[in-house]
């Protein structure tokens, strides 16, 4: 009878209206008030305690890094490379936004993001070459979702935290998951281009394929810092939140120069010599590797007894600079310059180039870009956290009824067993994704199938990965799917327009989930084989 009144309450709340942070506190404490012999006071230390979770703190950095990674220039440099890649496939503009929306995700951990940043690009570009808006629009809607499947992903963060299940297993979890949605989205695009012949890019080499794998290295390299960070015991996965923010904020207002007071300023222009360049460019491709090393082999061999971080930087050097040294030797020789004289030309690039980030330092950091990014940040982070709170209250609320306990009893006692618990589990987020934020619902249903999915040894690494897979369509299905109203909203299309070019492709992320719920070494292989099993106490 208390969960039927529970429940009842929050439905009521939201059917008149009213915000889900709101509906979810508000009816926690009429019921406490009312109906429970708990205490008032455990609404104030249900609160506190969101505040003080270790694991959410991951959140708003998390957040401020993918605000910074949402800049045009990242998501162009991300497009161009995936258009290198797979672009001469037929249908192969269409692949590659999906496998830019593969490679944002992993930097932004949002499919809200992830669809503006990549889709304000990509839906213009292909319908430029001949693609329908709508395809176009759909493909976008649904790539987009890989933003909460690819780690880091900020919704198994809120996983992670409601049920106190590891958040580093989890990010290790969604890494095949994510992959194969990614390919099976593109394996769809490829049948239907061929089916439609819908054109193809022209392969340029493996030169224009390197070059744009360059000029998105450093984006990239973001995903190297956070996984490699976390899984080579250098911080934990809410450290590498704040190293993603601090990283995301340097590589886009002082290396890609994409907002900020250094915005449109070229490392090198047409005033500089070409040897100057190639010696200025040589010394970078050193300094960068000497960059990447340092921070890999801080990750292999943080721990070893035997080698230090001398040996480590010394051995950084000499291949830094054998590297610097073999490309201004060969470019040098086609201009008839010596390697010295092209380093010496190369070095007041430096200078000006050092001087330019010296005088912006401040500026960039404080300045109107910066702090726009900081505000919007903010107040997603604001939103997100009032309702994980209100969240946390409501699951406090649940377990102080033993409401989850109950609904286990009954399941349990009408024959449930783990298969037919999984099928239930997904209709219930099915539909409750179509009417609910992922996070909120995430952290309402979790706590209540959790109990139930131990007790019939459903793994809960297992069970995390089904439910974001589950937030993944209820982002794409009306009528609240947010993605959809964003596709809505950056192609000026209506509503049911996007709702019905995106359901083909729909239908390949059910079959998705299909696999991922029947398959579970899909979920648990990687995290078992790097991690081990999650111990749930």
């Amino acid at each position: 009878m208390e969960s039927i009144i529970l429940f009842s309450l929050v439905l009521i709340l939201l059917f008149i209206g009213l915000p889900v942070g709101i509906s979810l506190g508000l009816s926690s404490i009429l019921f406490i008030t009312f109906f429970s012999h708990d205490s008032l006071s455990s609404v104030a230390i249900s609160l506190f305690g969101a505040g003080q979770h270790y694991t959410l703190l991951a959140i708003p950095f998390f957040i401020i890094a993918s605000s910074y990674m949402s800049t045009g220039g990242v998501a162009k440099r991300l497009i161009n490379f995936a258009i290198a890649s797979v672009g001469h496939f037929r249908g192969g503009l269409a692949m590659a936004s999906v496998l830019a929306c593969m490679m944002f995700a992993a930097l932004s951990g949002s499919s809200p993001a992830t669809v503006v940043a990549i889709g304000t690009i990509a839906i213009a570009g292909m319908t430029q070459v001949g693609y329908s808006k709508e395809f176009a629009a759909g493909i976008i809607a649904n790539a987009g979702t890989l933003g909460i499947l690819i780690p880091p992903s900020i919704v198994m963060v809120v996983y992670a935290a409601s049920v106190d299940v590891s958040v580093g297993r989890m990010f290790l979890a969604g890494v095949i998951p994510g992959l194969m949605a990614g390919g099976m989205l593109m394996l769809a695009i490829y049948v239907v281009a061929r089916i439609k012949k819908l054109p193809a890019e022209e392969w340029k080499g493996f030169g224009h394929l390197i070059r744009g794998g360059k000029e998105a290295g450093w984006g990239l390299f973001l995903v190297v810092i956070i996984m490699g960070g976390i899984y080579g015991g250098v911080f934990t996965p809410t450290e590498a939140a704040v190293v993603a923010a601090v990283y995301s904020m340097f590589i886009a207002l002082f290396v890609y120069r994409d907002m900020g007071p250094l915005k449109g300023q070229t490392w090198t222009n047409d005033q500089d010599a070409p040897h100057a360049r190639v010696g200025f460019n040589g010394t970078v491709y050193g300094v960068s590797f000497f960059l990447v090393w340092e921070i890999m082999s801080f990750f292999i061999w943080a721990d070893s007894e035997t080698i230090t971080g001398g040996d480590r930087a010394i051995w950084g050097a000499i291949m830094s600079v054998a590297l610097a040294v073999f490309y201004v030797y060969k470019r040098a020789s086609q201009l008839e310059q010596s390697v010295g004289t092209c380093l010496a030309a190369g070095l007041p690039i430096w200078g000006r180039n050092l001087s330019m980030m010296l005088r912006g330092f401040f500026p960039s950091l404080f300045g109107e870009e910066s702090r726009k990014v900081m505000l919007e940040g903010t107040k997603t982070t604001i939103m997100l956290m009032f309702i994980i709170a209100n969240a946390l209250l409501f699951a406090h609320t649940l377990s102080a009824e033993r409401i989850p306990q109950m609904i286990t009893e009954w399941m349990l006692g009408v024959g449930f067993n783990w298969f037919t618990f999984l099928v239930a589990v997904n209709i219930l987020l099915l539909i409750g994704g179509q009417f609910m934020e992922p996070s909120g619902l995430l952290v309402i249903v979790a706590p209540v199938v959790f109990p139930i999915a131990m007790e019939l040894g459903v793994d809960p690494i297992h069970l995390g990965i089904i439910m974001v897979v589950n937030m993944e369509i209820g982002m794409i299905t009306p009528p609240i799917g947010l993605n959809l109203f964003v596709t809505s909203g950056i192609t000026g299309m209506s509503l049911a327009r996007v709702v019905k070019a995106a359901m083909p492709f729909v239908l390949v992320l059910m079959v998705f989930l299909v696999m991922v719920t029947y398959i579970p070494a899909l979920s648990t292989a990687l995290p078992y084989s790097i991690m081990g099993p999650e111990i749930v106490q």
